[in-house]
């Protein structure tokens, strides 16, 4: 069995998540410190979790297991998620891979220093319809993926 988690503090994807796992018949999970609607689909649970650094991250890294989907953009989550053996994607449909996440993670905390020394200012690009239809397709495809894994 597959779940899906979904770190939703600030997913741009959410619908497109359940509009997808609702197709496959998969359960997902959104995990948040703050702001998730109800919903009455027995296949989409919320979770809330304490205010606090890595607390929705600490929470799918303790639940998630091999072959589950975990979409994120949080770096260092991705990691912890590929460590337990879980397909990871970004919400721009990048997967994050055991090849790719050690260059990620070190883009990031380079471009955690620039910030820092106030040589770059941090802007992110704005969520475009591209980044929306790209999720879509791999998605899918990692659905897919994880779904011949599990069996």
């Amino acid at each position: 069995m597959v779940d899906i988690y979904v770190d939703a503090d600030a997913c741009p994807v959410k619908d497109e998540v359940v509009r997808v796992a609702e197709r496959h018949g998969i359960a997902v999970t959104f995990v948040a410190n703050f702001g998730l609607r109800p919903s009455r689909d027995p296949m989409i649970r919320n979770v809330m979790v304490p205010q606090g650094a890595d607390a929705a991250d600490d929470w799918i890294v303790e639940h998630a297991n091999a072959n589950d989907i975990v979409i994120t953009s949080d770096i260092p989550l991705a990691g912890r998620a590929l460590a337990k053996g879980a397909h990871v994607m970004g919400p721009t449909g990048k997967p994050f891979t055991e090849s790719s996440i050690g260059m990620a993670l070190a883009m990031r905390e380079l471009n955690q220093h620039l910030r820092e020394t106030g040589e770059s200012k941090g802007y992110n690009a704005a969520f475009s319809p591209r980044d929306r239809s790209a999720f879509l397709q791999a998605f899918d495809a990692v659905i897919q993926r994880a779904k011949r894994a599990a069996q």
